[in-house]
């Protein structure tokens, strides 16, 4: 079970971008999925992508278009490139590689 460390939260104006990137302790080449989740306040833990091993992706209805996962097996590393930021992506970003979670990283989108 690796240990995920997300970076790469900030404060943005809408219409800007930003790039998450969540840090695996160990190898993901096996883990078979990883994805990222956001948390507003009051509202409950949403996804946002998804992807397999194989490179499979899944998104969030909100954010399709907008947003692209991807992995780099060999960097153990995950990334979230964000465009196109509106308001209501503020949240708390989670980074999940079943069946581990991140501790999150704060997105802040100021109109």
């Amino acid at each position: 079970q690796v240990q995920l460390v997300e970076s790469g939260g900030g404060l943005v104006q809408a219409g800007g971008s930003l790039r998450l990137s969540c840090a695996a302790s160990g190898s993901i080449f096996s883990i078979p999925a990883m994805g990222w989740y956001r948390q507003a306040p009051g509202k409950q833990r949403e996804l946002v992508a998804t992807i397999t091993s194989g490179g499979t992706t899944n998104y969030g209805d909100s954010v399709k278009g907008r947003f692209t996962i991807s992995r780099d097996n060999a960097k153990n590393t995950l990334y979230l490139q964000m465009n196109s930021l509106k308001p209501e992506d503020t949240a708390v970003y989670y980074c999940w590689a079943l069946p581990s979670w991140g501790q999150g990283t704060q997105v802040t989108v100021s109109s």
